[in-house]
């Protein structure tokens, strides 16, 4: 089992990370309709969508939304959410889900660079791009690796419902991995997250050979410019 099916399956992933900012994901989605003059009835499809907080709020804004995640825990409970507009299903993001279909694709928050190869990478821009009708627009939202390296904290405890969380970060293999250890009922439980040092340049190979053309680079959720040594973000805006 991959690292990745492991620990988004975990009960432990959805505590550690519970208090995401909904609020912050709002405001980003808000943008990127201006931005992109999304119009109501869109279709849109979330790939690795986790829990459904950027799909159902795009349901909210008046598009009909599907989200897509590999981890059963994450669509279950997703599913809580849905309605006669917002579906949500297990699926691997490697394979097409529904071809030439979508208005608008986003692959949010760092839901990219999990597998050991590239051609694993490229198969998952590539079903996004075979997912899109011509015209669409593919989202993509990673973290700035450049930045994220530079202010790596190397290790760090945190407590969240009584549970601590030891923390350790490293870049080995242009991989930067995650070691997250835990201890409760007198169990020890062991975990990674391990992804992929993705630049701009690697991206923009990806969406060529994909068949999609990059028309906007942003730098964090405000849609700001991006720099490679300061943005919080890399968000990629591709048309098919």
């Amino acid at each position: 089992m991959s690292w990745f099916e492991k620990w988004f399956d975990s009960s432990y992933y959805h505590l550690l990370y519970k208090n995401r900012d909904k609020k912050e994901a709002q405001v980003f989605i808000n943008k990127l309709i201006t931005h992109l003059k999304i119009p109501r009835n869109s279709k849109i499809l979330d790939v690795a969508c986790g829990k459904g907080r950027h799909s159902v709020y795009f349901n909210k804004k008046g598009m009909d939304v599907v989200g897509i995640d590999l981890s059963i825990n994450s669509i279950e409970s997703a599913k809580k959410e849905e309605n006669s507009r917002l579906q949500f299903h297990k699926h691997d993001m490697r394979k097409i889900f529904r071809k030439n279909y979508f208005d608008i694709v986003t692959n949010l928050f760092t839901s990219i660079g999990y597998f050991e190869s590239d051609e694993d990478e490229q198969n998952a821009i590539n079903a996004m791009a075979l997912n899109l009708k011509q015209d669409g627009i593919l989202v993509i939202d990673f973290m700035n690796v450049k930045k994220v390296i530079k202010q790596l904290v190397k290790y760090e405890v945190k407590t969240v419902d009584e549970v601590n969380f030891k923390i350790r970060r490293k870049v080995i293999n242009n991989f930067i991995i995650k070691s997250i250890g835990l201890s409760e009922n007198k169990k020890h439980y062991q975990f990674q997250e391990k992804v992929k040092a993705l630049t701009l340049t690697n991206f923009a190979q990806y969406i060529k050979n994909a068949d999609l053309k990059i028309i906007n680079i942003f730098g964090n959720y405000r849609l700001e410019n991006f720099d490679e040594l300061t943005s919080e973000r890399l968000i990629i805006i591709c048309k098919k």
